[in-house]
Protein backbone atom coordinates (compact mmCIF):
# COMPACT_ATOMS: atom_id res chain seq x y z
CA UNK A 1 0.00 0.00 0.00
CA UNK A 2 2.37 2.60 1.21
CA UNK A 3 4.76 2.27 -1.86
CA UNK A 4 2.36 1.94 -4.51
CA UNK A 5 -0.17 4.98 -3.28
CA UNK A 6 1.57 6.68 -0.04
CA UNK A 7 5.36 7.03 -1.12
CA UNK A 8 5.12 9.29 -4.50
CA UNK A 9 2.35 11.90 -2.63
CA UNK A 10 4.45 11.75 0.30
CA UNK A 11 7.69 12.46 -1.67
CA UNK A 12 5.94 15.15 -3.42
CA UNK A 13 5.03 17.08 -0.41
CA UNK A 14 8.03 16.70 1.57
CA UNK A 15 10.16 18.25 -1.25
CA UNK A 16 7.55 21.12 -1.79
CA UNK A 17 8.03 21.58 1.86
CA UNK A 18 11.78 21.72 2.58
CA UNK A 19 12.31 23.73 -0.64
CA UNK A 20 10.02 26.39 0.87
CA UNK A 21 12.08 26.03 4.42
CA UNK A 22 15.05 26.13 2.63
CA UNK A 23 14.28 28.77 -0.01
CA UNK A 24 16.48 31.36 1.64
CA UNK A 25 19.66 29.13 1.85
CA UNK A 26 18.81 27.46 -1.50
CA UNK A 27 19.21 31.27 -2.90
CA UNK A 28 22.10 32.13 -1.04
CA UNK A 29 23.78 28.42 -2.42
CA UNK A 30 22.63 29.58 -5.87
CA UNK A 31 24.39 33.20 -5.38
CA UNK A 32 27.79 32.35 -4.06
CA UNK A 33 28.14 29.27 -6.37
CA UNK A 34 28.03 31.66 -9.27
CA UNK A 35 30.77 33.81 -7.39
CA UNK A 36 33.05 30.76 -7.00
CA UNK A 37 32.25 29.08 -10.15
CA UNK A 38 32.37 32.02 -12.27
CA UNK A 39 29.44 31.15 -14.08
CA UNK A 40 26.55 28.70 -13.70
CA UNK A 41 26.17 27.14 -10.08
CA UNK A 42 23.83 24.11 -11.48
CA UNK A 43 25.64 20.89 -12.72
CA UNK A 44 22.98 18.64 -14.63
CA UNK A 45 23.96 15.45 -15.93
CA UNK A 46 21.79 12.40 -17.34
CA UNK A 47 20.91 9.89 -15.13
CA UNK A 48 18.69 6.40 -15.37
CA UNK A 49 15.51 6.41 -12.96
CA UNK A 50 12.54 4.23 -12.69
CA UNK A 51 12.01 2.14 -15.22
CA UNK A 52 15.78 3.17 -16.56
CA UNK A 53 14.05 6.06 -18.40
CA UNK A 54 16.83 8.90 -18.33
CA UNK A 55 16.38 12.27 -16.78
CA UNK A 56 18.40 15.81 -15.91
CA UNK A 57 19.70 14.99 -12.57
CA UNK A 58 20.43 18.58 -11.07
CA UNK A 59 23.03 19.68 -8.11
CA UNK A 60 25.28 22.46 -7.16
CA UNK A 61 28.05 21.99 -9.22
CA UNK A 62 31.83 21.28 -7.19
CA UNK A 63 33.96 21.31 -10.19
CA UNK A 64 35.00 23.64 -12.63
CA UNK A 65 35.39 23.13 -16.05
CA UNK A 66 39.31 23.90 -16.13
CA UNK A 67 40.71 22.37 -19.83
CA UNK A 68 44.00 21.42 -20.88
CA UNK A 69 45.55 22.60 -24.00
CA UNK A 70 43.86 20.54 -26.08
CA UNK A 71 40.53 20.78 -24.47
CA UNK A 72 40.20 18.01 -22.45
CA UNK A 73 38.41 19.06 -18.85
CA UNK A 74 41.63 18.08 -16.06
CA UNK A 75 40.91 15.39 -13.45
CA UNK A 76 38.54 15.64 -10.70
CA UNK A 77 40.99 16.01 -8.00
CA UNK A 78 42.14 18.75 -9.64
CA UNK A 79 38.59 20.71 -10.54
CA UNK A 80 37.48 20.54 -7.29
CA UNK A 81 37.19 23.41 -5.33
CA UNK A 82 37.60 23.71 -1.66
CA UNK A 83 33.92 24.92 -1.83
CA UNK A 84 33.03 22.34 -3.44
CA UNK A 85 34.57 20.14 -1.20
CA UNK A 86 32.28 21.88 1.67
CA UNK A 87 29.35 21.23 -0.38
CA UNK A 88 29.91 17.83 -0.70
CA UNK A 89 31.39 16.82 3.12
CA UNK A 90 28.09 19.06 4.26
CA UNK A 91 25.77 17.19 1.05
CA UNK A 92 24.70 20.52 0.24
CA UNK A 93 25.49 20.25 -3.68
CA UNK A 94 22.48 17.55 -3.06
CA UNK A 95 19.84 20.13 -2.28
CA UNK A 96 18.61 20.83 -6.18
CA UNK A 97 17.75 16.93 -6.59
CA UNK A 98 14.01 18.27 -4.33
CA UNK A 99 13.18 19.64 -7.75
CA UNK A 100 13.64 16.55 -9.19
CA UNK A 101 11.83 14.92 -6.63
CA UNK A 102 8.74 17.48 -6.91
CA UNK A 103 9.26 16.83 -10.88
CA UNK A 104 8.50 12.91 -10.38
CA UNK A 105 12.14 11.88 -11.55
CA UNK A 106 13.31 10.87 -7.77
CA UNK A 107 12.13 9.93 -4.61
CA UNK A 108 13.13 10.79 -1.04
CA UNK A 109 14.16 7.40 -0.67
CA UNK A 110 15.43 4.62 -2.70
CA UNK A 111 18.77 3.56 -4.70
CA UNK A 112 20.65 6.68 -5.62
CA UNK A 113 20.43 7.34 -9.58
CA UNK A 114 24.09 6.50 -10.92
CA UNK A 115 25.88 7.16 -13.82
CA UNK A 116 24.45 5.92 -17.19
CA UNK A 117 28.01 4.45 -17.36
CA UNK A 118 28.04 2.43 -14.10
CA UNK A 119 24.48 1.27 -15.23
CA UNK A 120 25.43 -0.13 -18.63
CA UNK A 121 27.89 -2.57 -16.67
CA UNK A 122 25.54 -3.90 -13.94
CA UNK A 123 24.28 -7.72 -14.56
CA UNK A 124 20.19 -7.92 -15.27
CA UNK A 125 19.59 -8.68 -11.65
CA UNK A 126 21.51 -5.25 -10.49
CA UNK A 127 19.52 -3.29 -12.94
CA UNK A 128 16.81 -4.41 -11.15
CA UNK A 129 17.26 -1.19 -8.43
CA UNK A 130 15.63 0.53 -11.69
CA UNK A 131 12.66 -0.72 -11.01
CA UNK A 132 11.67 2.04 -8.74
CA UNK A 133 12.25 5.57 -8.48
CA UNK A 134 15.82 6.21 -7.70
CA UNK A 135 16.54 8.19 -4.09
CA UNK A 136 17.72 11.33 -2.59
CA UNK A 137 19.13 8.93 0.05
CA UNK A 138 18.90 5.76 0.52
CA UNK A 139 20.29 2.05 1.94
CA UNK A 140 23.13 2.30 0.97
CA UNK A 141 24.19 6.16 1.72
CA UNK A 142 23.33 4.97 5.25
CA UNK A 143 25.57 1.96 5.14
CA UNK A 144 28.61 2.94 3.99
CA UNK A 145 27.95 5.23 1.01
CA UNK A 146 30.83 5.48 -1.38
CA UNK A 147 33.18 4.09 1.57
CA UNK A 148 31.79 0.31 0.10
CA UNK A 149 32.43 -1.61 -2.77
CA UNK A 150 30.30 -1.44 -5.48
CA UNK A 151 28.93 -4.96 -5.31
CA UNK A 152 27.50 -3.89 -1.83
CA UNK A 153 26.63 -0.72 -2.42
CA UNK A 154 23.75 -2.66 -5.07
CA UNK A 155 23.55 -5.26 -2.62
CA UNK A 156 21.44 -2.70 -0.48
CA UNK A 157 19.93 -1.17 -2.94
CA UNK A 158 18.07 -4.70 -4.37
CA UNK A 159 17.71 -5.76 -0.34
CA UNK A 160 15.89 -2.06 -0.33
CA UNK A 161 13.26 -2.44 -2.97
CA UNK A 162 12.23 -5.86 -1.93
CA UNK A 163 10.61 -4.01 1.10
CA UNK A 164 9.73 -0.22 1.18
CA UNK A 165 7.81 0.90 4.44
CA UNK A 166 7.34 4.13 5.71
CA UNK A 167 8.93 3.38 8.96
CA UNK A 168 11.79 1.88 7.16
CA UNK A 169 12.46 5.01 4.86
CA UNK A 170 12.21 7.16 8.45
CA UNK A 171 15.09 5.55 9.28
CA UNK A 172 17.01 5.81 5.93
CA UNK A 173 15.99 9.68 6.51
CA UNK A 174 16.93 10.36 10.15
CA UNK A 175 20.17 8.04 9.61
CA UNK A 176 21.22 9.90 6.70
CA UNK A 177 20.61 14.04 8.32
CA UNK A 178 22.78 12.08 11.24
CA UNK A 179 25.34 11.41 8.95
CA UNK A 180 25.50 13.71 6.31
CA UNK A 181 25.24 17.02 8.65
CA UNK A 182 26.60 15.74 12.24
CA UNK A 183 29.16 13.08 11.46
CA UNK A 184 30.02 14.11 7.36
CA UNK A 185 31.07 10.62 7.31
CA UNK A 186 31.73 7.93 4.09
CA UNK A 187 31.16 10.58 1.41
CA UNK A 188 33.95 9.67 -0.73
CA UNK A 189 36.42 6.70 -1.10
CA UNK A 190 39.34 6.72 0.50
CA UNK A 191 42.45 8.10 -0.63
CA UNK A 192 39.73 9.61 -3.69
CA UNK A 193 38.55 13.23 -4.04
CA UNK A 194 35.51 11.56 -6.28
CA UNK A 195 33.96 7.91 -6.70
CA UNK A 196 35.32 5.03 -8.82
CA UNK A 197 32.94 4.59 -11.86
CA UNK A 198 31.20 1.02 -11.96
CA UNK A 199 33.35 0.30 -15.51
CA UNK A 200 36.80 1.43 -13.85
CA UNK A 201 36.35 -0.10 -11.07
CA UNK A 202 35.56 -3.45 -12.88
CA UNK A 203 38.30 -2.64 -15.90
CA UNK A 204 41.15 -2.19 -13.07
CA UNK A 205 40.27 -5.34 -11.43
CA UNK A 206 40.14 -7.58 -14.03
CA UNK A 207 36.75 -8.56 -13.99
CA UNK A 208 36.17 -7.20 -17.70
CA UNK A 209 38.25 -7.00 -20.48
CA UNK A 210 39.24 -3.86 -22.28
CA UNK A 211 37.24 -4.12 -25.19
CA UNK A 212 33.84 -4.79 -23.19
CA UNK A 213 34.54 -1.76 -21.39
CA UNK A 214 34.83 0.60 -24.21
CA UNK A 215 31.92 -1.18 -25.60
CA UNK A 216 30.29 -0.60 -22.27
CA UNK A 217 31.16 3.23 -22.51
CA UNK A 218 29.86 2.97 -26.59
CA UNK A 219 26.67 2.18 -24.95
CA UNK A 220 26.37 4.46 -22.65
CA UNK A 221 26.50 7.34 -25.30
CA UNK A 222 24.22 5.60 -27.36
CA UNK A 223 21.35 5.79 -24.92
CA UNK A 224 22.26 9.08 -23.56
CA UNK A 225 21.92 10.22 -27.03
CA UNK A 226 18.24 8.72 -27.47
CA UNK A 227 17.30 10.30 -24.51
CA UNK A 228 17.78 13.76 -25.62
Amino acid sequence: MYSRFLKRPIDFFCALAAICCLSPLLVMLTVVGAFKMKGNPFFTQPRPGKDEKIFRLVKFRTMTNARDASGKLLPDDVRLTAYGKFLRSTSLDELPELFNILKGDMAVIGPRPQLVRDMVFMTPEQRKRHTVRQGLSGLAQINGRNAVTWEKKIEYDLEYIKKITFLGDVKIILTTLNKAFIKRSDITEEGSDTATDLGDYLLASGRITREEYDRGQEEAKRLIAEAK
